[in-house]
């Protein structure tokens, strides 16, 4: 498993719960290696508590003999009234006695486990005794799968001369002390499955605690757009490193906010410039025509003509028509531009639909939604210019040479209000569909192209969307969807 792709409050959890399980296993491993140290403290101990206490025996034992004291009657000292045994299980200890090279004299136990015995020292534990500044050599040994361990110090008289070699042979029993060691492991893992469990529930809580502050930045910051107005981050009782990643992202939201701002003027500017320069065009087409057919009326103007009045009206009707033009064009340009502001109104929308479609005088225009009614938030009077710029989009759309026909349907889809223009036109071209709703783009002879562009204003003001499908020859569906409230 990669930590990497885990959250950081799923890290701070395992890190957490790691560190709890890891410090009961060194603990434990410490509480062994204490128990081990102590066990051979103890064992050492004892020995040398024994081996002190032996040799005080021993030397009452030289003192109270009618033998001479000497090397050869070391034997003869100590099975005498069986002292050696006596000695042995006064002290529970065994007991053997070499001479000074080392060849076994006597040994307490005859039953005592006999490999633990050598009938001759080993010349290296003679030597060793011999040099050492207090004559004792201790050596640790292991034979059957059980320790031993063997002191070696003289035997000597009065006068500090060594007469013989004192073998303790000490058998390390650990049953007392693992017992101990085992109990205290049960107790000391009941305690570390406790401390483990509230380790998790700690972990949990802390874990989520110290990310909380992460999660609003990270759920803040997610909804950041250069498009809208972005809220500041406001969190109380965090640290210093999250106070400065708070200020820092506080400071790019100003600076954004007035980036957005800067840009949007510059935006609107050169939409504006670029929407005068359309007008500007719209306007000198008709202008041109007008030109000429006032030149070409003064030129060939005469009173005594007889078709005058027929000239004449001819002559009307072209700049009628030239004037019409440039109408339409201003009122386009001053619908799009002079959008009303929004009202927030409670109204039927099957009822506005339905007046909106009373400006229509076709019979193949639809809508067989009229017997319903639908209640829902909107203006009034914008969505009057939504249904009619739609119709009349769907109208133009449709070719002379076909039979028309315009479905027009209001229903409600989960919790939203939805009204749909159906029409069988010719359909938009797939290298169109991305410019559709851009505010100067038109497919038409005649227009400015605002009529969509300020459709998807308005549905977009009330938190709606507008979507279409289309297919070429065969018709185009616009869908309009707006929450009830």
């Amino acid at each position: 498993m990669n930590l990497t792709n885990l959250s950081l409050r799923t890290r701070i959890f395992i890190s957490m719960t790691f560190l709890v399980f890891i410090a009961s296993i060194l603990i434990a491993a410490v509480t062994i290696y204490q128990y081990k140290e102590e066990a051979e403290d103890y064992h050492r101990q004892r020995l040398e508590r024994k081996e002190q206490r032996i040799q005080i025996a021993i030397d009452n034992a030289l003192r109270s003999t009618t033998y001479p004291v000497n090397e050869e009657n070391i034997t003869l000292i100590f099975k005498e009234r069986e002292r050696i045994y006596q000695i042995s299980q006064e002290h529970s200890l065994p007991i053997n006695i070499y001479d000074l090279s080392g060849e076994l004299l006597l040994k307490s136990e005859e039953n005592f486990v006999n490999d633990t015995i050598n009938r001759q020292l080993n010349p290296v534990i003679i030597d060793t005794l011999e040099k050492r500044y207090k004559k004792r050599y201790l050596i640790e040994s292991e034979k059957g799968g059980e320790k031993f361990l063997s002191s070696y110090t003289y035997i000597e008289d009065d006068k500090a001369k060594p007469l013989a070699i004192l073998n303790l042979p000490y058998l390390e029993d650990d049953n007392f002390i693992t017992r101990e060691l085992v109990e205290f492991l049960k107790r000391l893992g009941q305690v570390y499955l406790l401390m483990l469990i509230m380790a998790i529930i700690i972990a949990y809580f802390l874990s989520k605690y110290i990310t909380r502050s992460l999660k609003t930045i990270s759920d803040t910051i997610d909804q950041t757009r250069l498009n809208k107005r972005n809220k500041r981050i406001e969190t109380e009782n965090i640290g210093q490193e999250i106070y400065t990643l708070v200020t820092a992202y506080n400071s790019m939201i100003d600076e954004l906010e007035e980036s957005a701002v800067k840009l949007a003027k510059n935006e609107r500017e050169a939409a504006w410039r670029e929407m005068a320069k359309q007008v500007a065009h719209e306007i000198k087409n008709p202008l041109t025509p007008m030109r000429l057919t006032v030149q070409s009326f003064e030129r060939k103007f005469d009173p005594e003509d007889p078709s005058i009045q027929q000239k004449v009206k001819e002559y009307s009707d072209t700049l009628i028509q030239q004037i019409d033009t440039m109408s339409a064009i201003a009122s386009a340009f001053s619908n799009f531009a002079q959008m009303p502001a929004q009202k927030n109104e409670t109204l039927d929308v099957v009822n506005i639909v339905g007046l909106a479609l009373d400006i229509f005088n076709e019979d193949y225009i639809i809508f067989p939604s009229e017997n319903e009614q639908i209640i829902a938030e909107f203006d009034r009077t914008q969505l009057i210019r939504v249904v009619t710029n739609l119709v009349k989009n769907a109208k133009q759309a449709i070719p002379d040479d076909r039979t028309p026909k315009i479905v027009v349907n209001v229903f409600v889809e989960n919790e939203e209000v939805v009204i749909t223009i159906a029409d069988n036109g010719i359909g938009i071209e797939e290298d169109y569909k991305k410019k559709i709703f851009e505010p100067k783009f038109t497919t038409k002879n005649s227009g400015m192209g605002l009529g969509l562009g300020m459709v998807k204003s308005i549905v977009e003001n009330f938190k709606g969307t507008i979507t279409f499908t289309s297919l070429k020859d065969k018709g185009t569906v616009f869908k309009v969807k707006f929450p009830k409230k």
